[in-house]
């Protein structure tokens, strides 16, 4: 029997957490089913329980607190420790019937899935090459303020196809937030960052000039190192990276606008195919009777 999920990740901030709230509100909404998995050890505060958390097999205070581990370190020890324990999410998972979608809401920390492949062998685990055989696709959210700083833009557009190349499944890359943008970035320039366009850096630095400079007077100097030659010739090669793979492409949410949410459930759908494997609904038998006995008079 195939499951279906959503594997909600991103850098810290983008709105993972809150965009599974308003998933699961529209899911609920329209009336369909789902199940949330939390595999932030260190998240606490939600506005729908999980009806699972990693909390209840390993926690990152606890990890912390016992090992004398710092954040990034924990939480790779929380997840490895959950790679030797995946009875704790295969037998959550086993008894969901197709009419789920699962939603895995992951932590804020990227190398988790673009260093270390601690998040890949999961992805491995949940989908058709384990037991499971869960349909499923990650949806990366990236802040939509990072348009403001086009070389932080590109980074996190970089962090995007690190994570589509490592995990290896379908992918709804998604600008979060974009209440935050409106008024302050014209629809037409947006447009550009939605299928990121090198272009953008070129005109960033034809309206800075000091940028062209080719010489750093103190390398102590972070603004004079942010905005030299150097970084404007790494930001041109991260580019055109992303350009040579032409992998990455963003939908706009905004989690206040039902209709937003509902436009990105309808890619997830697509993306793992929800829909074609779904059973037709039988005609309710009372209509049916009335429709034989019209037919008999």
């Amino acid at each position: 029997m195939s499951k279906f999920g959503a594997l909600v990740m991103g850098p810290a901030g983008a709105g993972k957490t809150t965009f599974c709230n308003a998933l699961i509100q529209h899911l609920r909404l329209n009336k369909r089913s789902c199940f949330y998995v939390n595999l932030d050890p260190a998240a606490e505060d939600f506005s729908y329980e999980p009806d699972l958390d990693i909390k209840d097999l390993i926690s990152l205070e606890d990890v912390m607190e016992e090992m004398g581990l710092g954040p990034n370190g924990g939480l790779i020890y929380c997840f490895e420790h959950l790679l030797q324990n995946l009875d704790f999410l295969t037998e959550a998972l086993e008894p969901l019937s197709e009419e789920y979608l699962i939603i895995l809401d992951l932590p804020g920390q990227i190398e988790l899935y673009t260093h270390i492949p601690v998040v890949p062998t999961l992805v491995k685990h949940l989908t058709r090459f384990g037991s499971l055989n869960v349909s499923l696709c990650a949806a990366y959210l990236l802040e939509s303020t990072f348009v403001i700083d086009r070389a932080k833009f590109f980074a996190g557009t970089l962090s995007a196809m690190s994570a589509m190349i490592m995990l290896e499944i379908p992918h709804v890359n998604i600008l979060s937030k974009m209440d935050l943008v409106k008024g302050s970035v014209p629809k037409r320039q947006l447009k550009r960052f939605l299928d990121p366009d090198t272009s953008l850096l070129e005109d960033d630095n034809a309206a800075n000039p000091s940028s062209r400079n080719t010489v750093v007077i103190d390398p102590a100097d972070t603004e004079s190192v942010m905005g030299g030659a150097s970084f404007n010739k790494l930001n041109k090669a991260v580019a055109q990276l992303i350009d040579d793979f032409s992998m990455v492409s963003f939908l706009q949410l905004d989690v206040q606008d039902e209709d937003s949410v509902g436009g990105i459930l309808s890619y997830i759908d697509d993306a793992i195919q929800y829909h074609e494997a779904q059973e037709p609904k039988e005609p309710n038998d009372e209509i049916a009777d009335y429709g034989d006995d019209e037919m008999m008079g």
